[in-house]
């Protein structure tokens, strides 16, 4: 049950991968470094946050300590002396203190949460109430925009400057102010704010700063460019043998492949090259062949055929002269299925519409009835094989319906050529054997229907050398309709080939 799960979670994921091989390298690569980029935050993080609790522990302790002092020294004060000492702190300005004195606690915004806010007020309780033997101490942080000092509606903004401003304001920064309330007698309370020299101390993502994210970008675009360089020379050998692969049906004579790079490429391209020059000898020996065949079958159907013209009776003459045109029809199909089409035949651009038109008015003295319909940009093919291919489509489909319509559908990506007959079509579970050689569903082998069946299997042969394909089917309305489609980015249809 869980490996079916594996499996089919395995088999989506696959779905979303770069489909090429330079593509997953470099996801690999780019998954590789962000992993390790997050690691290496995770570690880094965890120890600048325990370094940085370790230091506001200490800080946090000794501010406590300082305005435990401060307090003592207030609480010993006697009350009428108390002004006077807070008009000269005023006074004196930058002090690291603002100390007031007032008839009730004031209320604070409290703001902050976390760990380290939590250490901080911890240790300011325990050492105030150590130091000064008091239990009930307020302590809270607030934003110096929403801060009071005094126990009135004034803002510590509305203050004059001299009046706590440059103790505790720190611009642009603009730090969490921490208050410590305590009370002194009965309404009589002792507030002290301070500083703590500690930037972004709430700030849950300071780790996440410009410079950081600005490295980890560089580094991530370094990672991107190298690997692309070299994946990208890695892979160029095995694009080259793809593209030779590709080209192999088309061009048995292309030059061979450079047996260089890698050892594991360099035998690819070995064994590539060794290939494709045992099939290009198989090729030539099976076309000599049927050649030598050929040639060696004329001299005595030629003698049969003067021996037939001799007989007396007419009708057995014309028949042994319909077998021997068969039979010659015969070979000359058999010749043309092995050569398929013209391997050595250069690609030039051809207008499809204007091949087209060509058939149809060498079709139309035989009697045949051709309709075209649509337009077409040039299309980069080699010349006589797809005319051989587009004459052996619409030939049939003239001869076995007797007219047919050719519509043209041009896209950048693709041409397909719809040929529809109005003949009696062919059983759907005979579609596919049609393509076979020396198929004919006709039962007649005369001259006049004529045909080794060789016809669509060659022009099948055509198309899918051109990258291409040819399907059939029945029209609903009665007839069979052949699709010729032919891509216009294959390899063999460029005129670099």
């Amino acid at each position: 049950m869980s490996e079916g799960i594996f499996k089919r979670w395995q088999r989506r994921l696959v779905r979303f991968l770069p489909h090429t091989l330079r593509g997953r390298f470099v996801l690999i690569m780019l998954v590789g470094v962000l992993t390790a980029q997050l690691a290496s935050y995770v570690v880094w993080t965890s120890q600048v946050r325990s370094s940085q609790l370790e230091q506001l522990d200490e800080l946090s302790r000794n501010v406590a300590y300082s305005v435990a002092s401060t307090m003592r020294f207030f609480r010993s004060l006697p009350y009428e002396y108390r002004h006077i000492v807070l008009d000269q702190l005023r006074n004196m300005g930058g002090t690291r203190f603002f100390v007031s004195v007032n008839e009730r606690r004031i209320p604070v915004e409290d703001i902050g949460s976390g760990s380290e806010k939590t250490l901080v007020v911890d240790n300011f309780r325990n050492i105030l109430t150590a130091e000064l033997n008091i239990d009930d101490v307020l302590v809270e942080f607030s934003r110096p925009e929403t801060l009071r000092v005094y126990n009135n509606e004034v803002l510590l903004h509305d203050l004059p400057p001299r009046w706590g401003q440059h103790s505790l304001l720190m611009e642009p920064l603009s730090p969490p102010i921490l208050v410590v309330q305590m009370e002194l007698g009965p309404e009589t309370w002792l507030y002290v704010a301070t500083l703590l020299p500690v930037p972004d101390l709430f700030n849950e993502y300071r780790w996440l700063s410009g410079e950081r994210l600005l490295a980890s970008l560089m580094v991530l675009l370094t990672v991107i460019g190298l690997s692309l360089l070299g994946i990208r020379s890695v892979t160029r050998p095995l694009a080259r043998l793809s593209r030779a692969a590709r080209q192999l049906g088309d061009d048995l004579d292309a030059p061979p492949l450079r047996e260089s790079g890698p050892r594991e490429v360099a035998a690819t391209a070995v064994a590539f090259n060794r290939m494709q020059e045992r099939i290009r000898d198989q090729v030539d020996e099976r076309e000599r062949l049927f050649s030598a065949i050929s040639h060696d079958l004329k001299t005595p159907i030629t003698r049969m055929r003067l021996r037939a013209e001799m007989l007396d009776d007419p009708l057995q003459r014309e028949r042994f002269c319909a077998s021997l045109d068969e039979l010659d029809l015969l070979v000359k199909g058999a010749l043309a299925s092995v050569k398929g089409f013209d391997l050595h035949e250069a690609v030039e651009p051809v207008d499809p519409r204007a091949v087209l038109d060509e058939l149809a008015g060498e079709l139309a003295l035989q009697g045949g009835e051709v309709t075209i319909i649509g337009h077409t940009e040039p299309l980069p093919v080699k010349p006589l094989a797809f005319k051989r291919c587009l004459a052996n489509l619409v030939e049939n489909a003239v001869f076995y319906g007797k007219r047919a319509e050719v519509t043209l559908d041009d896209s950048p990506e693709r041409l397909s050529i719809v040929i529809h007959d109005h003949g009696p079509g062919i059983p759907e579970a005979q579609l596919g054997r049609v393509f076979s050689p020396f198929v004919r569903l006709e039962p007649s082998r005369s001259r006049n229907t004529g045909g080794s069946g060789l016809g669509l299997g060659i022009a099948r042969h055509i198309a899918r050398a051109m990258g291409g394909d040819i399907g059939l089917a029945n029209h609903p309305q009665g007839g069979l309709v052949a699709t010729l489609s032919i891509p216009r980015w294959h390899e063999g249809n460029t005129l670099q080939h």
